[in-house]
């Protein structure tokens, strides 16, 4: 089969070698007899695949040994509320930065659960953006510092991340691994699987293991982080699949380096916002120096020509361009993932379309 460009933002774009890999081992896993979809967590060809998904990360994030690191269910909306059932003990505040619809529904689950400051709010800012650090007005002796580092749906992403002294803790589900960073300045990151890491049904935690002590005593097991460090995250049975995808993903990732997984998405970014800034017929939404690599955003002059362009572009097998519901216009979501020669076949549409239609 010809296999379509996934722009998708979630579940998204799946290394092809990965996914061969994956069909290669799905029903007879490493000739053990069965596939690894029905075998015990507990057994020794998953407990081979759980341990190098954790060196993985631990390598790829350069992560000391004050670091855990951990598979849990539920996606990144299930930490909007772990994180503050866990370090948001009573009498103290969070404080969140509001950069649109991510930020908000976290900072909503804390507010549930504790005092939530808004140290920077640009949520409704057009064009969209992120806070820059001076906007910050943080809570002298905060509980942690909470930040999405790229918002998904608005096409923001913060560039440089701020210095905080409360524990800096991130939702970073859309462009965790995509570049660079210094692990160790944060004291908390999750990330669902289902953009840069593999696929749905597992999310990422990393916790720097003193904050998991924080954790009321009457806090239920399963919602409590020490559980999962404790446990090595086989507390209960875990999304062994899911888990698994990570593993031969992270792996493909070492083989790339990241600081080359980091240059070819700038490289991928920077031409379809190349393509967007010599047209007048297109628009980007994200300010520049807050444009994302993962999610590029515009618009058309009206939203006629946005479903006419969506239409157009799914007949050549270029899939899941169309903007989120709430926002509308076009995302092209280019991920780890994402191969640059349909970088190429975006742009050369991008231009065909303006020629037609502008």
């Amino acid at each position: 089969m010809a296999r379509a460009y996934n722009f998708c933002a979630g579940p998204a774009a799946l290394p092809l070698e990965v996914l061969e890999e994956a069909q290669r081992d799905l029903v007879d896993y490493k000739g053990c007899g069965m596939s690894l979809l029905e075998s015990s967590h507990r057994g020794k060809q998953y407990s081979a695949v759980h341990e190098e998904a954790v060196a993985n990360i631990r390598e790829l994030l350069g992560l000391t040994d004050d670091y855990a690191v951990l598979f849990v269910q539920g996606g990144a909306s299930t930490q909007f509320a772990m994180v503050p059932m866990n370090l948001l003990s009573e009498g103290t505040t969070a404080d969140y930065t509001n950069s649109g619809e991510w930020a908000g529904k976290a900072i909503k689950e804390a507010a549930l659960l504790g005092n939530v400051n808004i140290a920077a709010d640009c949520g409704g800012d057009v064009p969209t953006r992120v806070p820059a650090a001076g906007e910050l007005q943080l809570t002298e002796g905060a509980a942690y510092v909470h930040i999405t580092s790229n918002e998904t749906i608005s096409g923001a992403q913060w560039k440089v991340f701020p210095k905080t002294s409360a524990p800096l803790v991130a939702d970073m589900s859309s462009d965790i691994l995509s570049r660079p960073i210094v692990a160790t300045d944060f004291g908390l990151i999750y990330a669902g699987a289902q953009k840069n890491l593999g696929p749905a049904g597992v999310a990422l935690v990393v916790i720097r293991k003193d904050l998991a002590d924080r954790a009321p005593a009457d806090l239920p097991t399963m919602f409590r982080y020490a559980t999962y460090i404790a446990k090595d995250s086989l507390y209960n049975t875990p999304p062994c699949f899911s888990i698994y995808v990570v593993m031969l993903v992270t792996r493909w990732l070492k083989k790339i380096g990241l600081e080359n997984m980091f240059r070819q998405n700038v490289e991928k970014a920077g031409r379809v916002y190349g393509a967007i800034d010599a047209s007048e017929f297109y628009r980007g939404t994200a300010t520049k120096e807050c444009r994302s690599d993962m999610n590029v955003t515009f618009r058309l002059p009206d939203e006629s020509l946005e479903a006419a362009f969506v239409e157009d572009a799914d007949a050549l097998g270029l899939k899941g361009l169309k903007g989120h519901r709430s926002v509308g216009g076009i995302r092209a979501s280019i991920y780890n993932a994402f191969p640059p020669d349909g970088i190429d076949t975006l742009v050369g549409f991008m231009r065909d379309f303006e020629a037609r239609k502008g």
